[in-house]
C-alpha cells in the first residue's frame, strides 16, 4: 500500500499493493493468509461434520451462536494478552492453541460418546471444545489491521487500501474450500474424507504458526496503547463517531439476519437440495464426475469466492467516484436477499452455481464498508473505535443462529431464511435512509 497514487483497479493491482508492505505487516499478512487458509477448508463444513456426528438443526444452530460470543468476546482480551506478553509470543500463542483446536475437531469422532456419571457426552460436543481453540488467533489484531492501513493509506483511497490487503487474504478463502472438495472427493464416508482436510488444515496453522515467529520483528511495534480495562471499553463505546451509528444499526440488522442462517448454507446444498455433480459436458463430450454434494459445495464456495476477489478492487475504485455508501448498500442489499435465493433455487448445479456467484457480490461492498468505519475515527484511533464497533455488533448478533438453529429444526428451513432476509432488508433500508457518507467521499 502506501501514500502514493498508483490505483488498484483489479486483482493483480491489489497483488502489487500488497507486496510493497514493510516486512513486518507482510508476515502478520502472510501467516493470516495460512490460518484462513485452514479455516475456510474446514469451518464452512464444519455443520455437516456436527451432523454426520449426530447433532441436531437447533444443536448446529448453538454452535454458530457461540462461534459467535467468540468473535465478540476474544478480541479485547486477545489485545491485553498481546500487550502483557509482546506481540511475537501473543502471536505463537494464539497461533498454537488455533491449531490444536483443528486436531480437537480431527479426533471428535473417536472420543464419543462418552457416559460421565449417568450421562452421555456426544462427539459432537468435541466440535465446540475445539470451536474455542481453533478461534484464538483471530482474537489478535483486527482493530490493529484497521488502524495499520489508515495510517498508511491516504483518507480518499481507504477503499483501495482496505482492497489492497482483503483481496490477498480473501485468495485463502477461495483457494481453502476447493481444496476441501478435492479432499472430500477422495473418500465417499464424508466423516473421513473431511479428517483429511482437518489434517491438511492442522499442517497450515502449524506454518503459520512457525512462520509468524521465526520471521515477526515486534520490535518497533506502535499499534495501540495497553488496554485498561471495562472503562476503557465503556469510553470507546461512547466516544464512536456518530456517523458510525446508523452505519453500525443497519450493519448489525443485516449481520443478524446472516448469522440466523448462515451455518445452514451447507445443509441446504447437502441435505436440503442434496445436489452434486455427477457429470459436465464440454464440446459436446460428457465426463462422468460423481461429485458428492458436499464437495460440491466446496466448489460453490470456490465460485463465489472468485466473484468476489474480481469485483472488490473495481468497487473500491466506483466507490471514489460514487461514494462509499451506495457501495456498502450494494453489499447489505445481496446478504439481505441471498437466504431466499438459495432457499428457493431449483435443485440443480447449473442454478446453485448461478446463486453462488450471485453471493460473491456482497463482497463488493467489503472494502468499502471497512472505510466508512475506520474514516472517521481520529489519528490514532482507529484500531480502538473499529474493535468498539465489532464488539457491539458481533455481541448482539450472538443469538441469531440458536434462533435460525429453532426455526429450521421446529419449524421449517423456509421460514427460517424467509425470516432472515426480511430481517437483512429492513438493515438494509435503514441504511440507505439514514447512513451517512464519510466526508473524503462525499
Amino acid at each position: 500500500m502506501g501514500t502514493d497514487e498508483a490505483e488498484v483497479g483489479g486483482p493483480i493491482d491489489a497483488f502489487r499493493q500488497f507486496f510493497a508492505l514493510e516486512r513486518d505487516v507482510l508476515v502478520l499478512s502472510l501467516a493470516m493468509f495460512a490460518f484462513s487458509l485452514g479455516f475456510q477448508m474446514t469451518s464452512r463444513f464444519l455443520p455437516e461434520y456436527l451432523s454426520v456426528l449426530g447433532a441436531s438443526g437447533f444443536v448446529v444452530g448453538l454452535f454458530g451462536t457461540v462461534g459467535n460470543v467468540v468473535s465478540a468476546v476474544y478480541p479485547y482480551p486477545g489485545g491485553a494478552i498481546s500487550d502483557r506478553i509482546g506481540s511475537r509470543y501473543a502471536l505463537t500463542l494464539f497461533g498454537l492453541l488455533s491449531t490444536l483446536g483443528f486436531v480437537v475437531w480431527l479426533i471428535a469422532p473417536g472420543i464419543g460418546p462418552i457416559s460421565v456419571v449417568g450421562l452421555t457426552i456426544p462427539s459432537w460436543i468435541w466440535i465446540f471444545v475445539g470451536l474455542l481453540l481453533a478461534q484464538a488467533w483471530k482474537s489478535f489484531g483486527l482493530g490493529a489491521t484497521f488502524a495499520v492501513v489508515k495510517q498508511a493509506t491516504e483518507p480518499s483511497r481507504l477503499a483501495a487500501g482496505f482492497a489492497s490487503t482483503e483481496t490477498f487474504r480473501r485468495t485463502a478463502f477461495l483457494i481453502g474450500p476447493v481444496l476441501a472438495a478435492v479432499l472430500i472427493g477422495l473418500h465417499p464416508d464424508f466423516t473421513v474424507s473431511f479428517q483429511y482436510v482437518l489434517a491438511v488444515g492442522i499442517v497450515f496453522g502449524v506454518i503459520g504458526t512457525l512462520a509468524q515467529h521465526v520471521l515477526y520483528d515486534a520490535s518497533e511495534d506502535s499499534i495501540g496503547d495497553s488496554f485498561e480495562g471495562v472503562a476503557q471499553l465503556r469510553d470507546d463505546l461512547a466516544a464512536m463517531p456518530a456517523p458510525l451509528r446508523p452505519l453500525l444499526i443497519g450493519d448489525t440488522l443485516v449481520r443478524f439476519a446472516n448469522g440466523m442462517v448462515y451455518v445452514f448454507f451447507v445443509l441446504v446444498v447437502t441435505d436440503f437440495l442434496a445436489v452434486g455433480l455427477d457429470s459436465i459436458t464440454l464440446a459436446g463430450t460428457t465426463f462422468d464426475l460423481n461429485v458428492s454434494p458436499a464437495a460440491f459445495f466446496g466448489y460453490l464456495l470456490g465460485v463465489e469466492m472468485l466473484v468476489a476477489l474480481l469485483v472488490m478492487a473495481p468497487a473500491a475504485k466506483i466507490a471514489e467516484r460514487v461514494g462509499l455508501k451506495p457501495v456498502v448498500a450494494l453489499g447489505f442489499a445481496v446478504y439481505a436477499i441471498f437466504p431466499i435465493v438459495l432457499i428457493y433455487a431449483p435443485a440443480s448445479p447449473n442454478a446453485l452455481l448461478v446463486v453462488f456467484a450471485f453471493s460473491g457480490l456482497r463482497f463488493a461492498g467489503l472494502p468499502s464498508h471497512k472505510a466508512l468505519i475506520v474514516g472517521p475515527a481520529e489519528a490514532g484511533a482507529g484500531g480502538r473505535v473499529t474493535g468498539a464497533y465489532y464488539l457491539l455488533r458481533n455481541t448482539i448478533v450472538i443469538p441469531s443462529a440458536a434462533i435460525g438453529g429453532a426455526l429450521w429444526d421446529f419449524v421449517s428451513p423456509e421460514v427460517a431464511f424467509v425470516v432472515a432476509a426480511v430481517i437483512g432488508l429492513v438493515g438494509t433500508g435503514y441504511f440507505l435512509v439514514f447512513g451517512e457518507e464519510f466526508e473524503a467521499y462525499a
